[in-house]
């Protein structure tokens, strides 16, 4: 495995099986298996548990939420895979109603919030994936990236996009197929690029308006229709930051499930310094050198702040300051 595969999210070796998901006998065979095991999610929140909540909470397909449980778009789990040969499903409860549920924190950009269903073991809780992913397995973090984007598409396409009737879940939730036009629809993943832009010993860092006072990250934008990702790059710095990009490389990719993003980074050179930005686009923009980069990541640096850990950003300025980008 190359060290550029090691991001958060990045492949952990999970056995999709794909086979599975239209062979309706092995798919039952999965459901039955007596090890076979379910990831809940609620508002795209996954269940953990330990006193870190490092660990997936998965529970047996037997148990009554998964059984009986309250669902959303999805009434039926979706199968995730093959964990070292032992069945893996998802399912969202959603429509549970916690009592006393607060909505002021539940989706919001830092969600510090935890949930605990009444039928659950005390200390397995629904939390929000950005706060605990950097503690996960790669494994589990594999298997929270993939619930929480697939389940996020079907919440967002339960109706066919061709005629407009309702859709129905196929290919054990990896498909949704229309009953009246027979139109087929398949999870969505939006391609975005995001830049490792370096001028010398200096790197290109920008900041999104409302992010926390300090808070910086690499430059990054959706890739359009037609274009290619070293296209992609160069347009979206001009238009950022209005600096010119010259040779572009591909270096790594983390798939990013909020929603449902693929990160694409790439590593571009600059040929000048000199910064217009878009206010439209970004609120500030800024080259720091190397040494800084080192201050900030040590938590020495009076302003800057380092990208958030588990974040493809994070990740490749961290390998930019050791020389160990593949």
């Amino acid at each position: 495995m190359k060290h550029a595969e090691l991001v958060t999210f990045g492949s952990s070796g999970l056995d999709r099986a794909a086979h599975i998901r239209s062979d309706s006998n092995q798919l039952t065979q999965a459901r039955a298996h007596p090890l076979a095991s379910c990831l809940l999610l609620w508002r795209g929140k996954p269940l953990v548990q330990g006193e870190a909540l490092d660990r997936l909470g998965l529970i047996p397909m037997t148990h009554r939420l998964v059984e009986n449980g309250p669902g959303s778009s999805i009434e039926e789990p979706v199968f995730l895979g093959l964990s070292d040969g032992d069945p893996v499903f998802a399912l969202d409860i959603s429509d549970w109603s916690p009592d006393g549920l607060d909505l002021s924190q539940v989706g919001a950009f830092v969600d510090p919030s935890e949930q605990q269903h009444p039928d659950l073991p005390q200390g397995h809780v629904f939390a929000e994936l950005r706060r605990i992913m950097t503690r996960l397995s790669a494994r589990d973090a594999e298997l929270a990236a993939a619930a929480k984007a697939v389940i996020g598409w079907h919440e967002s396409h339960r109706f066919c996009a061709r005629c407009g009737a309702p859709s129905q879940v196929s290919q054990a939730g990896w498909q949704r197929s229309c009953p009246e036009c027979s139109g087929q629809h398949f999870p969505r993943t939006d391609p975005v690029v995001i830049m490792l832009i370096t001028h010398g010993d200096s790197v290109l860092m920008g900041r999104s308006p409302g992010w926390p006072e300090g808070m910086y990250s690499l430059l990054a934008g959706f890739v359009e229709p037609g274009e290619t990702l070293e296209a992609a790059v160069r347009r979206e710095v001009m238009e950022e930051a209005g600096v010119p990009v010259g040779p572009v490389r591909y270096l790594s990719s983390q798939p990013w499930p909020f929603p449902a993003s693929l990160m694409f980074g790439c590593a571009g050179e600059a040929l000048s310094r000199e910064i217009t930005i878009d206010p439209v686009e970004i609120e500030d923009a800024m080259w720091v050198s190397k040494p800084e980069m080192m201050q900030a990541f040590a938590g020495e640096h009076p302003v800057l702040l380092p990208a958030r850990k588990g974040a493809i950003a994070h990740f490749l300025l961290q390998n930019w300051l050791a020389d160990t980008l593949d």
